[in-house]
């Protein structure tokens, strides 16, 4: 295990480092900030100074020097944008975006589980394909429009919900529900094709020969060797949604999340904040990964760790 955990750190080192890379020549091509914080009007001189002050006058060598020694430390200099340390400006967001995540993915398990069940009990039924309809509208459907339809209606014509902003719980339902959608498809069929592998192996068979009652053949034992399938899926939508699918979410309900921290840092050109955003993120799914493989023992004790 300590092999393992090993290893798997010293690859996410190489990951991480990579995209740190990727992010800083990405940065460099997006254009000139001082553009963004001058006036038009400004001259040479003042171009060339804040340029200097900002230190991305000197060569991309020496930059990039500079970018992997800050790295190494964890500095990653001031926000051009909100003047204080970029790297706490990232953090800032990240346990609401988290949150909103978590709960998110709490709700597609909640109805993603049993429906999926349901479905691959009974293949090819009515209920089956109108699972399989719903599923498939929630991976299809915008995002974007479905949160705003759901302001429409349960914010502007029955009053139930806030349209935007954070506070009590009421302020959480209509994002979390709208992120929710698709991974809450995506995990409905992934559990309905798991299970229904699953069904088909022969110890399914024999409980039920034995006469095991069918909800512990499907919950302990169908269920239980599908769970890999599932937290893989499960973590991989909760990546996606830390990592910036929640940013048109975000936008829509006018939430602080570090969705819309990195649209607003690459909007300002503010190159420090977009390089600690995208290291935290990083970070965050790195750690996720590990946490996700670390679990398959707890559905298939024959996964060993080298």
């Amino acid at each position: 295990m300590a092999t393992y955990i090993l290893k798997t750190l010293l690859k996410a080192l190489v990951v991480v480092l990579g995209v740190s890379l990727l992010v800083f020549v990405l940065t460099r091509a997006i254009g000139n900030p001082v553009n963004i914080m001058l006036p038009l009007s400004a001259t040479m001189a003042e171009r060339a100074r804040l340029a200097h002050q900002l230190g991305i006058d000197k060569p991309i060598l020496s930059q990039l020097w500079d970018y992997l020694s800050g790295l190494v430390r964890g500095n990653f200099g001031l926000s051009w944008w909100q003047n204080e340390s970029a790297i706490t400006v990232a953090l800032r967001p990240l346990p609401f975006t988290l949150e909103l995540s978590g709960i998110a993915l709490v709700i597609s398990l909640v109805f993603a589980l049993p429906l999926g069940i349901l479905s691959a009990l009974r293949p090819r039924s009515l209920l089956d394909k109108v699972i399989s309809t719903a599923s498939m509208f929630g991976i299809c459907v915008p995002n974007f429009w479905l949160g705003l339809m759901l302001i429409l209606i349960f914010s502007n014509l029955l009053h139930w919900f806030p349209t935007s902003g954070t506070g009590d719980w009421r302020y959480w339902v209509l994002p979390s529900v709208t992120l929710a959608a698709l991974p809450m498809g995506r995990i409905t069929q992934i559990v309905r094709t798991a299970m229904l592998e699953q069904l088909r192996e022969l110890y399914v068979v024999t409980a039920r020969s034995k006469g095991l009652h069918e909800f512990w053949v499907v919950t302990r034992h169908a269920l239980k060797n599908a769970g890999i399938q599932i937290v893989t899926m499960s973590g991989w939508e909760l990546g996606r949604m830390i990592a910036g699918y929640a940013i048109a979410i975000e936008a829509v309900f006018g939430l602080p999340g570090i969705g819309s921290l990195i649209v607003n840092a690459i909007g300002q050109q503010d190159f420090p904040l977009i390089q600690a955003i995208t290291f935290v993120i990083a970070i965050c799914i790195v750690v996720l990964n590990i946490l996700i493989d670390l679990s398959y023992p707890l559905f298939n004790p024959r996964v060993k760790f080298k």
